[in-house]
């Protein structure tokens, strides 16, 4: 039995699975660059999922060409003032929150790229698992903004994440992988159901020592990353202010990369 979970908003779409699985997919052509509301959006499924007492676990995803490629810079440059800005800030905050903060285990099933604001999602999420051809990576300082170190420096060790931010290198699920961080990485065909075989395991144990287990976990982590995120918006909130962040987002517009 599949079952529409509200809400079902735009580019974000939640499925109650068997089993008492929540499918959220992000479907979001051309390269699922969220605008302002997606992420909203987006934060909203992973929450009501996580309020169902009928779910067990979520498992998170997405279709086209890549997982996510961050916020929306053509969304921010056709704005004016800095409400899309503070938006994007602000919902990309909501929206790794949820995952963190969902009472259930949230699986990020990634393929194609994972760029910005999508190593906030899997970064924050329970477990990993991805296709061969996933690349994992913070193009920000490119963009003329920082965030999202908080979520990398949990997917690849300190220096290599110090490396990857001023270079804005890609890593390979392999690499992540031989971390620990990726579960496991399987071939692009096969990449749902790993991510639904994984759901049911753990779907199977009993929903009560689960959720205990994720509230447990997150106490137990050695940094708040709610907050630690949140100081890194600061320097990108600096960054726009000196003319920095909009000159860098108007020479990425132009240039039209995806």
């Amino acid at each position: 039995m599949h079952e529409q979970f509200p809400p079902a908003d735009g580019p974000i779409v939640s499925t109650a699975l068997d089993g008492g699985i929540a499918e959220i997919v992000v479907d979001n052509p051309p390269v699922n660059a969220l605008p302002v509301a997606g992420w909203f959006a987006l934060a909203d499924a992973v929450t009501a999922a996580g309020a169902s007492e009928d779910v067990r676990v979520v498992v998170l995803r997405a279709e086209g060409r890549g997982f996510n490629a961050g916020v929306d810079i053509k969304e921010m440059q056709r704005t004016e003032g800095f409400t899309a800005l503070v938006g994007a800030n602000r919902g990309c905050f909501a929206a790794f929150k949820a995952v963190y903060e969902c009472p259930v285990p949230v699986i990020s099933a990634v393929h194609g790229f994972c760029l910005g604001g999508g190593i906030g999602l899997v970064g924050n999420s329970d477990v990993i698992i991805a296709s061969e051809d996933a690349t994992f990576g913070l193009p920000e300082v490119d963009r003329g903004a920082l965030g999202a170190a908080t979520h990398l420096s949990r997917l690849v060790p300190h220096h290599r994440m110090r490396a990857m931010v001023y270079t804005s290198a890609t890593a390979m699920a392999a690499e992540l992988h031989s971390y620990g961080s990726v579960h496991s990485v399987v071939p692009r065909a096969g990449l749902r159901d790993a991510a639904l075989a994984l759901a049911r395991e753990i779907a199977s144990k009993d929903p009560t020592v689960i959720r205990a287990a994720k509230e447990s976990l997150n106490g137990i982590d050695p940094w708040d990353v709610n907050h630690s995120y949140r100081f890194e918006q600061g320097f990108t909130f600096e960054l726009n202010l000196s003319g920095v962040g909009d000159k860098a987002r108007d020479e990425f517009v132009k240039r039209g990369r995806p």
